[in-house]
């Protein structure tokens, strides 16, 4: 990992943001020409820093959807544990995030489910079966409160 400044911290908080944004306007709002800026957004890409670019999509309208999220705690934390839970819920196209935690649950999973019948369902059919699942814990959200799609 390089050795980051206050000018490489202040490129990747509007690359968070506005991951779209021309070279010549982040330049701009950064206080660099084009060409350093370049040169730098290279550099956090080339070194890993910056691992890509992804559209943030919304709910469309009229479609609804639930944000569901669930902390999940296994039998035992062995690596051998961690990887099959790992590669297991890779494969669940409801996960929109995972994180290994540290504290009482071993995950955080941040879902996205139709309605409160589908989550039944995932969570019965997927959740529940994922290998060494001992406990779930699942909250629905009511209302992003912070969310980068909404920013932009």
């Amino acid at each position: 990992m390089p050795d980051l400044d206050d000018t490489d911290r202040r490129i990747m908080r509007v690359l968070r943001m506005e991951g779209r944004i021309s070279n010549a306007d982040l330049a701009g709002r950064i206080g660099l020409s084009p060409s350093a800026c370049h040169r730098r957004v290279r550099h956090l890409e080339s070194s890993g820093v910056i691992r890509g670019y992804a559209a943030l999509i919304d709910a469309l309208p009229g479609d609804g959807g639930l944000i569901v999220v669930t902390q999940i705690t296994l039998d035992r934390q062995t690596e051998e544990f961690l990887n099959r839970f790992e590669t297991a819920v890779r494969r669940c196209p409801e996960v929109r995030d995972c994180y290994l935690m540290t504290g009482i649950a071993d995950y955080l999973l941040k879902l996205e489910v139709k309605d409160a019948g589908d989550y039944e369902r995932l969570h019965k059919d997927v959740l529940s079966r994922l290998p060494g699942v001992a406990r779930l814990q699942s909250s629905f959200a009511i209302r992003a409160v912070v969310n980068p799609a909404r920013q932009v």
